[in-house]
């Protein structure tokens, strides 16, 4: 684990946005940054389907972007094997 500095600005979005959802600033940080990283490896994809995407990832095991890299497709059903 380390720290990552943010601008005070991108600390109070992650307040407002982890309050409302529910989630700790902590967790909405990383749920942010999950999809950011999803929404770069797959740019085609929509916001339903990258967390879609992220709901299989963490089923199976979490975001490892290696595993993420080897998979280039994507299917509505799930990554192409």
């Amino acid at each position: 684990m380390g720290i990552v500095k943010i601008s005070d600005l991108m600390h109070e979005n992650l307040r407002i946005a982890s309050t409302a959802l529910s989630r700790s600033i902590n967790a909405q940080a990383e749920h942010w940054m999950k999809i950011g990283m999803l929404a770069e490896l797959y740019p085609n994809l929509s916001h339903h389907e990258l967390t879609r995407l992220l709901m299989r990832v963490e089923r199976d095991g979490g975001a490892d972007l290696a595993q993420l890299i080897e998979q280039p497709t994507f299917t509505p059903q799930g990554i192409a094997q």
